[in-house]
């Protein structure tokens, strides 16, 4: 669904001009293929709150038809990934090597607009709002410059559009924002695509112990494909999970990641970790409205706790590089996709999700 503003001749739009931030540069973007995330399923529960109506998506990889003026990094036939972070270049996180959460992101508004404060997508006169400055749920889609990254034109979108979010999100959990170590000990909460690609950086890195957790066992099998060394289910104990991981690495884990977005896991994940040391990364969705409780004596004693959004790198830097990673054959990502549908059966994508059926279901145009 979607209609083109009568000021605009073409339906994809770059906005974010280096010196204007209102002037309007045009791209025509067609999408070929998206993943289905579990934020986008937050979104349709609540549990992510955002306008409505809007057109969710943010996980894809397409081909530029056409730019508008002053557009410079892109250009007509180029593949590209849109990025849910941007990369302004400007903003106090994009110039400092500490972050990667540009100031252009819709993250923490949520008010479903463009950088301009605008929206690109109307329905029968009426305004549809667009999903962290991608929506890639639709055949054609809008976002700014600072948010759409060139790639290796013979990369197959179908498969690195996971680069765009769930992949790079766990891969850099664990080697960018935690910096996991070789021979550290790694616990990994949760095991849906997210979770199974921090258990893949947590093996590049070195780890030499990769605990996955997860309530399906269905998962245990591709999370050992993918390096982990030990599955537990949480459900097989009469003890908190926290004690069991600690017994199990004589005091706690170096690294522990929640890729799940549930505040229990979150406290669990964090008191998993060893007591003067331990480093706990917060990489699920936090759940709306909910607040955490927990002994500050946790951190007392010398935890670190940490967030990390899409993997700490810095999109328009990093997702070309992820790419030619890939296509070097550095990681894998089939493993993750373990249904490529229609567009058309996107709905049955969604129920293998909310079922655990799926790792991965990528929707293709």
């Amino acid at each position: 669904m979607r209609t083109i503003p009568q000021t605009l001749s073409l339906t994809f739009s770059i906005v974010c001009h280096k010196t204007d931030i209102k002037a309007l540069h045009r791209n025509f973007h067609q999408i070929v293929a998206t993943g289905i995330c579990r934020s986008d399923d937050h979104v349709v529960s609540g549990a992510l709150v955002m306008p409505f109506p809007i057109i969710l998506g943010h996980e894809a990889a397409g081909v530029v038809e056409s730019v508008g003026q002053g557009v410079t990094s892109v250009k007509p036939g180029d593949k590209v990934i849109p990025l849910f972070v941007p990369q302004c270049g400007e903003c106090k996180s994009c110039l400092s090597t500490k972050g990667n959460l540009c100031s252009k992101t819709d993250l923490g508004s949520r008010a479903g607009l463009m950088p301009d404060g605008t929206t690109r997508f109307t329905c029968k006169g009426k305004a549809v709002y667009h999903f962290l400055g991608t929506s890639t749920f639709t055949e054609y889609t809008v976002v700014p410059e600072s948010a759409v990254a060139k790639i290796n034109p013979a990369a197959p979108l179908e498969k690195v559009c996971l680069i765009g979010c769930g992949f790079s999100t766990g891969y850099g959990a664990a080697l960018q924002t935690a910096k996991v170590e070789p021979g550290s000990t790694c616990a990994i909460f949760g095991l849906g695509g997210v979770g199974l690609s921090v258990v893949m950086g947590c093996k590049v890195a070195g780890a030499s112990r990769i605990i996955a957790v997860d309530i399906n066992k269905d998962k245990f099998a591709k999370a050992k494909q993918l390096g982990a060394t030990d599955c537990i289910n949480p459900k097989d104990f009469n003890k908190p999970i926290h004690e069991v991981l600690m017994e199990m690495t004589d005091g706690g884990v170096d690294y522990s990641f929640e890729v799940i977005g549930r505040t229990d896991t979150m406290t669990a994940a964090l008191a998993c970790c060893h007591s003067n040391y331990g480093v706990s990364v917060i990489v699920g969705v936090p759940p709306a409205a909910q607040n955490i409780t927990f002994d500050p004596m946790l951190l007392f004693t010398g935890r670190s706790w940490k967030g990390s959004v899409f993997g700490g790198w810095k999109s328009k830097d990093a997702v070309p590089k992820l790419v030619a990673d890939y296509m070097k054959k550095t990681f894998v990502l089939d493993p993750l996709i373990t249904h490529t549908l229609p567009w058309t059966k996107i709905n049955e994508g969604f129920d293998l999700l909310r079922t655990g059926k799926s790792i991965r279901s990528v929707l293709t145009f």
